[in-house]
């Protein structure tokens, strides 16, 4: 099934648009690439799922991933990467900590010819070989839609993703592009954006202690992933406001869908893991191989338009569940609605 699942990735990017690729000499076909993973961190749930299948993926097409996990600092992921090179890669997937931090050790791996991918996260100023994900500001721009369908009027906060990461601007540009027509009709109050340093909860719980210190009457709140809204949810539970606020986030986790289906959490955005990760490891194997490599559009990383590979995110509700998550396998339903007595399972 696994040789199935990457089959089928090699044949949907064999049907995109080709560009060449210069910097990797062409190796035979019976070639098997050293691949080396550089991991932010293991502390967002998704991450796993991604080495995981991104690791049985490359196995399957002959190819062996050496990991290194920096555990949110970015100094120790430079210095990991240093040692991958060192210790003899193909090709560099990384999974920034910092968006601008590791560029210049990103340059100086390209400088030796090795190919980079910027897995999910983007390194600025890089001209990294490849850029791949899911389309971030999409992510956003499903958040706020389905907010204002819900809420098409009245107060909202937007508690952002990292400062350091990419992403969270990305996601942020999709707020607003759905959002601010309504803040100009004067339909939509946006009381206040936070942007924490990193993605850390603690920094969050804080400062929305400290605006509901101050603005009790929120409608919406929009979070850059769920493990923040999983933090907002635990302030207005702790201030009685649960059930009145609706809190949006993203990444699916198995937390936030039972959330979702309990009430608690009005949304959040699916993005299915195996399909970014089987089609990264078939784009790293064929970077390593110094073959062509599909590109259907670019992206523009503060100097330098470089290839992007861009998946489409899903929106995720309470209504939603068992068609998206449950339906794909990502999540059991049985997990799921754990916390939701006499629900009854759609046929």
């Amino acid at each position: 099934m696994k040789r199935i699942l990457v089959g089928f990735g090699l044949l949907v990017i064999a049907c995109t648009v080709t560009i060449s690729c210069t910097r990797n000499a062409k190796k035979s076909d019976t070639y098997k690439p050293v691949i080396g993973l550089s991991l932010d961190s293991l502390v967002v749930e998704r991450w796993r799922r991604d080495v995981d299948s991104f690791t049985r993926a490359a196995t399957d097409l002959d190819a062996s991933v050496k990991l290194r996990v920096a555990n949110q600092d970015a100094e120790t992921q430079i210095a990991q990467i240093k040692s991958l090179v060192d210790s003899g890669i193909d090709v560099l997937v990384v999974i920034p900590n910092h968006a601008d931090k590791l560029t210049d050790i990103c340059r100086s791996v390209v400088r030796r010819h090795i190919p980079v991918i910027s897995y999910d996260r983007l390194v600025n100023r890089a001209n990294v070989d490849l850029y791949i994900s899911f389309d971030n500001e999409e992510v956003g721009s499903l958040m706020a839609s389905a907010a204002l369908s819900a809420k098409p009027e009245g107060n909202y906060v937007i508690i952002n993703g990292a400062i350091t990461d990419n992403n969270a601007y990305m996601i942020n540009k999709g707020y607003h592009k759905v959002m601010d027509p309504q803040i100009a009709a004067g339909k939509i109050n946006l009381i206040k954006e936070i942007w924490p340093s990193d993605w850390i909860s603690d920094e969050v719980k804080s400062r929305f202690e400290q605006l509901l210190s101050e603005e009790k009457n929120i409608d919406v709140v929009l979070c850059g992933n769920d493990m923040l809204a999983e933090t907002v949810i635990g302030v207005l539970s702790e201030n009685r406001m649960l059930g009145k606020t609706l809190v949006l986030g993203q990444d699916a986790e198995l937390s936030a869908c039972q959330r979702v289906a309990e009430g608690s959490q009005f949304a959040t955005i699916y993005k299915p893991i195996e399909r970014l990760s089987l089609k990264a490891a078939a784009l790293a194997v064929m970077l390593a191989k110094g073959e062509k490599l599909p590109a259907t559009s670019t992206i523009f990383d503060g100097l330098y338009n470089v290839p992007y590979v861009k998946l489409e995110p899903i929106l995720v509700t309470k209504d939603t569940l068992e068609k998206t998550v449950i339906k794909d396998g990502f999540h059991s339903y049985q997990d799921v609605f754990r916390n939701v007595p006499n629900h009854k399972k759609k046929e």
